[in-house]
């Protein structure tokens, strides 16, 4: 066993609604798996199409199964930025990555 899918509740929030549900996978040694959520929303919105069995993306097909096609984002870095690129452009975040904030300019304050 190197991990586990794990569904969390939130109970109470103040940021956002609460009694939402998530489910992500966590690899033991390493923390939450990004490809595993990258084949999750990628399919749930679009942008990896499913077959059957079978995850492609832009015609080309990635693995038969979730765990092959999470192995091959973790082989293919460049296609995993590329898929998580558009699924941050779908849910409309991508402009918000790409405009960072102007920096804050400190004063000094006068030691007296």
């Amino acid at each position: 066993i190197i991990g586990g899918r794990t569904r969390v509740k939130v109970v109470k929030n103040k940021l956002a609604p609460s009694f939402k549900e998530a489910e992500f996978d966590i690899l033991y040694g390493t923390g939450i798996s990004r490809e595993g959520e990258l084949v999750d929303l990628g399919s749930e919105i679009g942008i990896l199409e499913k077959s059957g069995a079978w995850y492609s993306f832009n015609g080309e097909r990635i693995g038969q199964g979730r765990e092959s096609a999470k192995e091959f984002l973790k082989q293919h870095p460049e296609t995993a930025k590329e898929v998580a690129g558009k699924v941050l452009e779908k849910v409309g975040l991508k402009r918000m990555a790409a405009e960072p904030s102007a920096p804050e300019k400190k004063e000094k304050s006068k030691g007296r």
